[in-house]
């Protein structure tokens, strides 16, 4: 039986950049299984009054904003030699549904995804209810492989060795 460890402190192995994947998950010695990039999306602020700047963090196109679309792109670039993945888990509200910002969302990532030579891979979805909290009760958590068009499957760029 293999031993899994999730590592949050891997730096992307690209000079130009100093920024954290936000996730690594290892269970082989020798590389990182996955890089998985994660995004929260919430409409409402934990005084249930609505947060304005929400979509700006899931799906601007601008690099200094760090949304879901470009980490999705940053991602893609990156010389991880493991499967590629991006995580958007959100609660759910009757007045603020998450599926019209998860349609745009993968809408605009695909578009951006292409030239660089990736696409969206299915689209999983988990459910969660029962949460204590006064505003966040039930939510969701969506996940999408980042398929490289190259290969069919994951990018082989540089492995990197975990700590």
């Amino acid at each position: 039986m293999s031993h899994i460890k999730v590592d949050p402190d891997v730096f992307y192995p690209d000079p130009e950049t100093r920024q954290k994947c936000d996730i690594c998950i290892v269970s082989n010695a020798n590389h990182y299984d996955w890089a998985i990039e994660v995004k929260l999306l919430r409409f409402l602020g934990n005084n249930g009054k609505p947060n304005d700047n929400m979509l700006t963090h899931i799906l601007s196109p601008y690099p200094q904003h760090k949304s879901a679309l470009n980490d999705c792109i940053r991602l893609a670039r990156s010389s991880f030699a493991a499967k590629k993945a991006i995580l958007i888990y959100g609660f759910e509200h009757d007045e603020w549904p998450l599926e019209p910002a998860i349609g745009a969302f993968e809408h605009l990532a695909n578009k951006s995804l292409g030239p660089v030579g990736y696409q969206e891979g299915t689209r999983y979805v988990s459910c969660f209810t029962g949460l204590t909290h006064h505003i966040h009760k039930k939510g969701k958590v969506f996940g999408w492989e980042l398929i490289s068009n190259n290969t069919g499957n994951h990018d082989t760029g540089r492995p990197l060795t975990p700590r």
